[in-house]
């Protein structure tokens, strides 16, 4: 193969990797990511090493949409390009306003909402979450270990239901508030409700709007699962393909 030849083909490869990076900058940045769960906090719409596809565009664009944690070398701002809220009940992956980590959540609390949590009873605006009777279970912990849980449904202002599960009572966060969501900000809390560090936290709080990266759409990846080798432990949830919102 002559020189020039080599050269020309050595340019036209160059293009293309370009312009395939470029494309992928694009759709990460624009349209759609992807994040591995990597605690419990989510359980039990969504386990420990569960992999969910977050849509960019659901919210609005902020600095924190850019890949490779790009968007922090950027100034910080108020708001967001085509800014849309969270409703109640959204599942949502954002930055931790503290630490800085990537976290996913669900919304409970917008901006002028007040919550409070009493005996682990969730309270929006003066008034108790509708729930139905809880069922107890027992479940494999990841990465081992088995726990008591009690899974019950609670339905949000807005209609969006969802399972919550309650491992004991009295715990630290099973009573809090009653909190004001300040303007710009969005209350955050997992699903697991006694194994979740979110918004009921100090080392936390609510979450700037700009610090989120986008609306969790679907399980497109399950962990392995140990289901039905042990009749005493209840199965996961139903997860993979399913949508995190109705």
């Amino acid at each position: 193969m002559s020189e020039r030849r080599w050269r020309g083909e050595a340019v036209e490869w160059a293009k293309t990797i370009a312009g395939a990076f470029v494309a992928y900058l694009a759709f990460t940045t624009v349209a759609f990511a992807q994040y591995r769960i990597p605690s419990e906090s989510m359980v039990p719409h969504i386990e420990v090493g569960d992999r969910v596809t977050v849509s960019k565009f659901a919210y609005g664009f902020s600095r924190y949409s850019l890949p490779f944690d790009a968007g922090r070398m950027l100034p910080a701002s108020n708001h967001r390009l085509f800014q849309n809220l969270p409703r109640r009940g959204d599942v949502v992956v954002f930055i931790h306003p503290r630490s800085g980590e990537v976290m996913i959540k669900r919304a409970i609390g917008l901006p002028g909402d007040e919550i409070e949590v009493h005996d682990g009873t969730l309270i929006i605006n003066g008034s108790a979450v509708e729930t139905t009777q809880p069922h107890l279970l027992m479940r494999a912990v990841s990465p081992s270990g088995r726990e008591w849980a009690e899974r019950y449904e609670e339905t949000l202002p807005g209609g969006v239901r969802h399972a919550v599960h309650n491992l004991t009572n009295g715990a630290p966060l099973d009573n809090f508030g009653p909190y004001t969501v300040p303007d710009g900000h969005i209350f955050f809390m997992g699903d697991n409700r006694d194994n979740s560090l979110d918004s009921r936290w100090d080392g936390m709080g609510a979450a700037p709007i700009e610090n989120l990266i986008g609306r969790a759409e679907i399980v497109y990846a399950t962990a392995l699962s140990t289901c039905g080798r042990d009749p005493t432990v209840a199965c996961p949830m139903e997860r993979w393909m399913r949508p995190l919102h109705h």
